[in-house]
């Protein structure tokens, strides 16, 4: 197969072994930074180009895409899914998952566990908002926030009051979340590749600590997760329409709850932790569905 990474960075680990786990299999792939890629929007006949040239013919594309450029990143692997390339995640799977309120909204009308979450614009309904999720602590997220980034523990009223109060003043989107004390500053990831959670890995906060981000100086180990939390990933996935993510848990005493679905998860940790070739299954993904012109969610939004 001929295949593309969409990613700004080849030297992270994760793309590294991508791109590793596709040559030892004998695949060419291209990696290209997704901001150098520019799009001619021609009726019947759109093309990418990048470094002045029009990019060939792939039977796949891997989109590695920042949360900080989303809106540009999946313009671009929407135009690739007009050419008929087949995509690891689709872009409308994509968006669903990397706007979090939707995400969860989704996740709710099916049934699956969640935080009990609110969600308010403005100031007024603080009070409200708190009394909803059960009260001080309560955890406090921006919307856009990423790898741990705009998460805040309120331990008071007070204090959960005057950060939705600063968050509003600042223009800024938060969800107010029930804190799960029983987790005890962990939570679980299951990657799951097509269909099958091939990895899981239990994360646990630096001391002092409550969010369990690898980035925040979390520490991971390999974890044997439930059935319950092995379905909770799974369904999921498919409701979000993802080939393959990362689906955080947290283990509460009324199961697992999801608190979030990562449709680019980092596989540095993982591997780590689990010893699981997760960059080859991607691979495996790939050689097994990647079809041209094929996608599951064409034309849904």
């Amino acid at each position: 197969m001929k295949l593309v990474m969409l990613a700004r960075n080849p030297g992270l680990y994760s793309h590294r072994r991508i791109v590793e786990a596709a040559r030892a299999r004998r695949h060419e792939i291209d990696v290209i930074n997704t901001l150098h890629v520019h799009m001619n929007i021609t009726s019947s006949k759109p093309t990418l180009r990048y470094g002045g040239r029009t990019l060939p013919d792939y039977d796949a594309v891997i989109p590695r895409i920042g949360a900080s450029i989303t809106h540009y990143g999946l313009a671009v692997l929407r135009q690739f899914e007009m050419q008929g390339v087949f995509p690891l995640n689709e872009s409308v799977a994509i968006g669903r998952s990397r706007d979090k309120l939707r995400a969860l909204q989704l996740l709710a009308r099916e049934g699956i566990g969640l935080p009990v979450t609110a969600f308010a614009h403005g100031p007024r309904h603080a009070e409200d908002v708190l009394a909803q999720v059960g009260g001080a602590p309560c955890v406090i997220k921006l919307l856009e926030g990423t790898q741990g980034r705009g998460v805040i523990l309120a331990e008071t009223a007070a204090s959960a009051k005057s950060i939705i109060e600063a968050f509003s003043a600042a223009n800024l989107n938060i969800l107010v979340q029930e804190f799960i004390r029983e987790a005890g500053g962990t939570d679980i990831r299951a990657l799951v590749v097509d269909g099958v959670v091939v990895a899981s890995m239990k994360r646990a906060g630096k001391v002092g600590e409550f969010r369990a981000n690898l980035h925040r100086g979390g520490k991971a180990e390999a974890v044997a997760i439930s059935e319950e939390e092995r379905k909770t990933a799974l369904r999921s996935a498919e409701v979000l329409g993802l080939n393959v993510c990362g689906v955080d848990m947290l283990r509460s005493s009324r199961g697992p709850l999801v608190l979030e679905v990562n449709s680019s998860p980092g596989i540095e940790g993982m591997e780590t932790a689990s010893g699981a070739d997760v960059a080859g299954a991607i691979i495996q993904f790939l050689e097994k569905r990647a079809r041209r012109g094929e996608t599951q969610t064409r034309g849904k939004g």
